[in-house]
């Protein structure tokens, strides 16, 4: 048996095109077992991409609700991709995904999950166009995830990667660059237990390959961290997207089992 799941999807209530029960139907009828929620927590530097305050209530209140009613159907849980910068109630939440989408310079909060173009900016201005110092200050701050009381998933590890095939803004492969993200990966070993290979910006046509990258993903299973396969689903169809491909990778990096969340917690299954 190899269940399928995702537990990184996004909805209407944040960044997402489709209702959360339009996401439930759209697994059903892709053979889910079961399918996770994880809606942006709330962001005062990104409000447009994030669940309000108001809203989050209703959203932990519609997915509940959707659980009782496909309840022998699909599995249904209940997550919430937290940001490092968010000061939100974390309770009540069946799993968390840690993520950063914003570095803090100064007192400003500047959002880096954008286009080429931005990203230069960004560059430019904060860093005086040096894309290795980008890198070195996106996980310095990345390991802030740890000051949240739980944490399951690291969410896209690698996220300033995003335009890497476009604009080389660093080299990925250099001792430098993995310098600063194994850094960062060992100040979570044995913190955080999982990671997500996320295929999110295969699907939206940033890249080729997910998050995070095969040379960090070995260094992953070296250092003991368990795969969560995820879709970083915005539209229904890509619930799903690039998973078989995604468990070969997993295959090639030594990885032998993935982790799907259960009503008992996370458990393993082979891949």
């Amino acid at each position: 048996m190899n269940p399928i799941q995702n537990l990184h999807t996004h909805t209407t209530f944040c960044d997402g095109v489709a209702t959360v029960e339009q996401m439930i139907e759209s697994a059903i009828a892709k053979n889910f077992k079961s399918i996770g929620f994880s809606g942006h927590s709330f962001t005062t530097y990104s409000p447009q991409y994030t669940m309000s305050i108001e809203s989050t209530n209703e959203y932990k209140n519609e997915v509940k609700r959707l659980k009782e009613k496909y309840k022998g159907i699909i599995d249904v849980f209940l997550g919430l991709e937290l940001d490092a910068y968010s000061d939100v109630d974390q309770s009540g939440y069946d799993y968390i995904i840690g993520t950063l989408h914003c570095l803090k310079i100064g007192n400003e909060l500047v959002g880096f999950d954008r286009s080429a173009q931005v990203v230069a900016n960004i560059i430019n201005k904060y860093f005086n166009g040096n894309g290795l110092d980008f890198a070195k200050e996106y996980y310095r701050q990345l390991i802030k995830i740890l000051d949240f009381k739980k944490v399951d998933v690291i969410g896209h590890f690698d996220i300033i990667t995003k335009n890497i095939e476009k604009v080389k803004f660093f080299n990925t492969e250099s001792e430098i660059y993995l310098k600063h993200a194994f850094e960062a990966l060992d100040a979570m070993r044995n913190k955080i237990p999982f990671f997500e290979l996320n295929t999110g910006a295969i699907s939206r046509g940033y890249r080729t390959s997910p998050y995070p990258m095969k040379n960090i993903i070995t260094k992953m299973k070296e250092w003991g961290f368990g795969a969560i396969i995820t879709s970083d689903a915005h539209h229904s169809e890509d619930l799903d997207f690039w998973f078989n491909n995604a468990r070969e990778l997993l295959l090639e990096c030594g990885f032998t089992q993935r982790y799907i969340l259960t009503d008992s917690g996370f458990i393993d299954v082979k891949l």
